[in-house]
């Protein structure tokens, strides 16, 4: 898999096109995004249309480099072999002081999910206390899932969240600043 810094992307793409992909949320990338980014989802990511659409190699970027590591793969495995994940992300992009986009802030869904399932284990051990002891169930599937997405690095709980209205953005897919 190629790699490349942010320092060096931007060096290369200020005398060229850019074909800088955002594979993040729409509304992570309503918050910030590098400057000429485009936005699409790692979730409904078709590499072949991408492709397609870009003349020269598409450089992938995301939060810290995950996910775009995840979407550089998804190119590979389509048969799209000119491209490139960048390096530390949206995180060294900002930190390297290099032009970015701001907008309306939002709940990641990192946060969304520890409020929701700290919310439910909550509620299952107060009903199993309180109510019948078979609630207790609720706090421990939370739990199990909890492990399960830390072993394997699939979180079942933020797929499902990252489907809800709240981080969807209505104009067609893409979020309006």
């Amino acid at each position: 898999m190629q790699t490349i810094d942010v320092k060096t992307l931007a060096k290369q793409q200020a005398s060229s096109e850019r074909n800088l992909i955002d594979v993040r949320m729409p509304t992570e990338y309503r918050e910030v995004h590098a400057e000429g980014a485009e936005n699409y989802p790692l979730d409904s990511l078709d590499p072949q249309s991408i492709a397609k659409a870009k003349s020269g190699p598409i450089y992938v970027i995301c939060k810290s480099g995950n996910r775009s590591s995840k979407a550089v793969q998804k190119f590979l495995d389509a048969g799209v072999d000119n491209v490139v994940n960048v390096d530390g992300g949206t995180t060294a992009w900002v930190s390297a002081g290099l032009p970015v986009v701001r907008g309306k802030k939002s709940v990641s869904l990192e946060r969304q999910v520890r409020i929701a399932a700290g919310s439910l284990t909550l509620v299952g051990a107060v009903l199993g206390y309180f109510v019948h002891p078979a609630f207790i169930g609720l706090s421990a599937f939370i739990g199990a899932g909890l492990m399960f997405a830390g072993i394997t690095d699939t979180c079942g709980m933020g797929m499902m969240l990252s489907k809800m209205p709240w981080n969807r953005c209505t104009d067609g897919g893409s979020c309006s600043l």
